[in-house]
């Protein structure tokens, strides 16, 4: 789902977060396949190891990321999934699943040196801090989780299906579905996974923008942006690789995140939640913390789906502070 980092005008008060911090150290991480990772570690080199993950799939990082952590006490890792951000090729589909993206953080682990860390994500974030606790359940200390996003179909329709997020959102919604023929419009995702892919320039930077204006409109409580003119890089990485994974439902089994539940039920998670999130409505999140025994639910109840949410940002901050005593 959308990340902050596209959506440059609804940034997280700053009242809620840590200090600005800068890099003590970042590059590029070759991890195959034509892949170059783009990381960096911030904060306190020997504090204890937690890692953000961005949203999208194919969103990005970006520099507030780090200050919902204490970075007297963190060393704060964040990194660029494939293709997107300042990793290399930008916009990049080949060799780009969430296996892949469970190994990449696997490397960057090793690279770094480090036992375990503590997780970081929201909504696709999300998804993929579940999927990596699942597959290295040793490697996550505890899981901080944003808007939760589980890759279900019923997820992916909410948003991209008529009478899903479309019954809140109609005019929004026109929008979204104008320049798809009424003949294609019954598998949304794949009409716009064809022009995203396609070989005509302009169509693929008209449906990025199209895709990622109407993801923007749903992204806060109160709507405060719409995107006008071209589509940016970030836009077109943002949408292409989306579709990329909606299409081929993320690259897991229907429902493999709740199945894999058992291999870190009594790992330590907090799940912060908007009430009016609707982009991945609370039902996900409500639906994960009953079988997840460790964990807390924190409903933020005047709060959408952004991290730049004042609810969501503060109870953020709160969770990674409290993981400080893990």
């Amino acid at each position: 789902m959308i990340p902050m980092s596209v959506d440059e005008s609804a940034r997280a008060p700053t009242s809620a977060l840590y200090p600005p911090v800068e890099p003590f150290a970042a590059g590029h991480l070759d991890v195959g396949d034509g892949h170059r990772l783009y990381w960096e570690a911030n904060g306190n080199p020997a504090g204890r190891p937690a890692l953000f993950l961005h949203g999208g799939p194919g969103g990005g990082c970006h520099a507030d990321h780090r200050r919902l952590f204490d970075p007297a006490a963190y060393m704060i890792v964040l990194f660029d999934q494939r293709g997107c951000g300042r990793s290399l090729p930008h916009s990049q589909l080949q060799d780009n699943t969430t296996a892949h993206l469970i190994a990449d953080i696997e490397a960057l682990r090793a690279m770094l040196n480090v036992e375990d860390w503590l997780l970081l994500g929201g909504s696709w974030g999300a998804a993929l801090a579940l999927a990596y606790a699942q597959a290295h359940p040793r490697r996550a200390r505890g899981l901080v989780l944003r808007g939760v996003f589980a890759a279900r179909r019923c997820e992916v329709d909410w948003l991209y299906r008529e009478g899903g997020a479309s019954a809140l959102f109609p005019e929004a919604w026109e929008r979204f579905v104008a320049p798809i023929p009424p003949q294609e419009r019954e598998d949304l995702v794949a009409a716009y996974h064809r022009r995203l892919t396609g070989a005509d320039i302009a169509g693929r930077m008209e449906a990025a923008r199209t895709w990622c204006s109407w993801e923007s409109e749903l992204l806060t409580l109160r709507p405060r942006w719409r995107r006008n003119g071209a589509a940016s890089a970030a836009e077109i990485a943002l949408a292409r690789i989306e579709a990329h994974y909606f299409v081929n439902d993320s690259f897991m089994p229907e429902g493999a995140l709740f199945a894999g539940m058992g291999a870190i039920a009594h790992t330590p998670g907090v799940i912060v939640q908007g009430r009016y999130d609707v982009v991945t409505p609370a039902r996900t999140a409500h639906a994960l913390h009953e079988i997840w025994p460790a964990s807390q639910l924190r409903i933020a109840p005047d709060a959408g789906h952004a991290t730049s949410e004042p609810g969501i940002c503060a109870g953020l901050v709160a969770a990674t502070d409290e993981m400080r005593t893990l």
